[in-house]
């Protein structure tokens, strides 16, 4: 390795390491931005949400490749792209519904067993070997999983809720299996044709796009800002980093979020929450501590 190589290496490392936490801290204001906005159609939220995200994701490809890099980040996606796009438009679009049935704590938490799914997913489809630490983490969320949506069967919760904020996870999941299969496939204008499928199936669904001046506002910060620009330091950063210490720094996303909506919204997590998000995020977060140690070992 060069001189100059060994010391942008670290300063890579540690940009990686801010935009992912950048990322990550960004999205856990989505539920607290969201319990701002008091329109009462969700599809009009969606939509607004998903075109200012598009347009910002745009700008940004123009800004970093040109207008000739970004059609051919585009035409090089594939299939895959396109399948990674699919489900995060589903999951994006499932978010702003769920949100309507059940508490953000729900859904954050639930969100972050996805590398847990994602490798029972790889196990389940493609046969790739998982040890017996990730079994054990993976068996842990399942546990953890059901008793947060045990919540829905006393009434606390809605099952719509705990069920879109469950497929919010699984597609999530799919994306990152297929990222794995596919490596070679740039994020960014996959969540980008995520984002536009959104707010075409979204658009087609509003019972309208007026909005209010304070709700506009909102509806960019939600779109533009919460999730274009976090998708855009996430995919960046992302690629500067091991996938295990790019999932731990994530994990800022599920514990802020609830954290936030709390103690701007005054939305106390129920006891079931409490306990399975717990038992979630343990299990991921000591997972995730032992593979990027032993990540470590080997080099």
């Amino acid at each position: 390795m060069s001189t100059v190589q060994a010391i942008r290496a670290p300063d890579h490392h540690r940009l990686g390491l801010f935009l992912v936490a950048g990322s990550a801290i960004t999205w856990s204001f989505g539920g607290t931005i969201a319990r701002f906005i008091t329109l009462d159609d969700p599809w009009t939220i969606v939509f607004w949400r998903s075109a200012f995200a598009a347009a910002f994701l745009i700008l940004f490809m123009l800004l970093r490749d040109g207008p000739r890099g970004t059609l051919a980040l585009f035409r090089n996606m594939g299939l895959a792209g396109i399948a990674v796009g699919v489900c995060f438009a589903i999951a994006s679009t499932s978010f702003i519904v769920a949100l309507q049935h059940t508490t953000v704590a729900n859904i954050l938490l639930m969100q972050a067993g996805v590398p847990l799914i994602a490798a029972l997913l790889a196990w389940a489809l493609f046969g790739e070997r998982v040890s017996l630490p990730t079994w054990a983490a993976i068996a842990a969320v399942i546990a953890g999983v059901a008793i947060m949506v045990s919540a829905s069967f006393t009434g606390e919760v809605s099952p719509l809720g705990d069920g879109l904020a469950l497929l919010i996870s699984v597609m999530f999941s799919i994306a990152t299996v297929i990222t794995r299969r596919a490596h070679t496939v740039r994020m960014t204008p996959a969540v980008c044709l995520g984002t536009m499928l959104a707010a075409i199936a979204s658009g087609l669904l509003a019972s309208g796009y007026s909005a209010s001046a304070e709700n506009f506002a909102w509806l960019f910060g939600f779109g533009a800002i919460n999730l274009g620009m976090g998708l855009a330091m996430f995919a960046t950063g992302a690629r500067l980093i091991p996938s295990a210490v790019a999932a731990l720094v994530g994990t800022l996303e599920p514990v802020l979020g609830p954290i936030w909506v709390w103690l701007i919204h005054g939305e106390v997590p129920g006891d079931r929450t409490i306990i399975g998000g717990t038992i979630v995020f343990l299990a991921l977060f000591i997972h995730l501590l032992t593979d990027f140690w032993r990540q470590r070992q080997r080099h």
